[in-house]
């Protein structure tokens, strides 16, 4: 099951209305608000590649306020905890 991070940017003001539709979405895991560099912290798991990449290409990079998305892939096999 693949498990991947988005850093998402988005317009000033519209944090909470991003961050209350993106959790809407089924795969996601979690989603919070952030300081720093990205607006949107992201967790998606899904039932395979081919589905998270359709969540993020199809889904929250398409909502109206986010201007660009940085998406981290994790691999498995290396690491973990928790």
């Amino acid at each position: 099951m693949p498990t991947g991070y988005i850093l998402v940017n988005c317009t000033l003001g519209s944090e909470e209305k991003i961050i209350n539709e993106i959790a809407k979405l089924p795969d996601v895991k979690e989603v919070r608000g952030t300081y720093g560099v990205h607006d949107i912290f992201v967790k998606v798991k899904s039932d395979n590649t081919e589905s998270m990449n359709h969540v993020i290409t199809n889904k929250i990079r398409k909502i109206t306020g986010i201007t660009s998305t940085v998406t981290l892939v994790v691999i498995e096999e290396q690491g973990g905890k928790g």
